[in-house]
């Protein structure tokens, strides 16, 4: 018998006995760690631009470790075949992350430009997903395209604020996800509690 999700019991905290017990006895652990998310949340919404500078820079640093390593790794198979496309993506991702140390402004700059053109791509595919399921989905539809129409006024909303929107967009964001993350992750935690109490 195949053990699914729906055959488990849930417990009176709304999650299963056994993933509640697995994890009650840290559940002081998950609120510690769902708080500072949430504070961290709070001052990048605060600030954000000191946000979405740091950010910026963290994903310099992401690119920058990462086309190193895959440089070495690429360097160390180069019998293998594709060997000259994972040198050249290395590099790329290397000059990436150059790129964003050296002018964490203009990176914030691309960065932003970035998330306006996923945001463009996003609401269109959402809207047309929500408007193809529609005989499916008869009483949900209407949200997936709200969803999607979100995403092209969010979208609109920074192209209009260009390019003073460069100095809160990302950090904004950046603020809102810690605190949801934090939010969703303290619940998790005083449900762990309940249903190991």
């Amino acid at each position: 018998m195949i053990d699914s999700p729906a055959a488990r019991p849930l417990g009176p905290s709304g999650i299963s006995a056994a993933f509640g017990k697995s994890i009650g006895g840290h559940w002081k652990l998950f609120l510690a760690e769902g708080a500072i998310l949430v504070v961290l949340g709070i001052l990048a919404v605060l600030a954000p631009f000191l946000a979405g500078v740091a950010a910026t820079i963290f994903i310099g640093w992401l690119f920058l470790f990462a086309g190193v390593s895959g440089l070495i790794f690429s360097y160390q198979s180069r019998t293998a075949p594709g060997f000259w496309w994972a040198l050249l993506s290395s590099a790329v991702a290397l000059l990436a992350g150059i790129a964003l140390l050296w002018s964490p402004l203009a990176g914030l700059f691309t960065l932003t430009v970035v998330l306006i053109a996923y945001f463009i791509v996003d609401g269109v595919l959402t809207i047309l997903l929500g408007l193809e399921h529609r005989r499916e989905l008869t009483d949900r539809w209407q949200w997936i395209v709200v969803n999607g129409v979100i995403d092209l006024v969010l979208a609109a909303i920074l192209i209009s604020g260009l390019p003073g929107s460069v100095l809160w967009a990302l950090g904004l964001l950046v603020g809102i996800d810690l605190i949801f993350g934090g939010v969703s992750i303290i619940s998790l935690a005083l449900a762990a509690r309940k249903a190991a109490a």
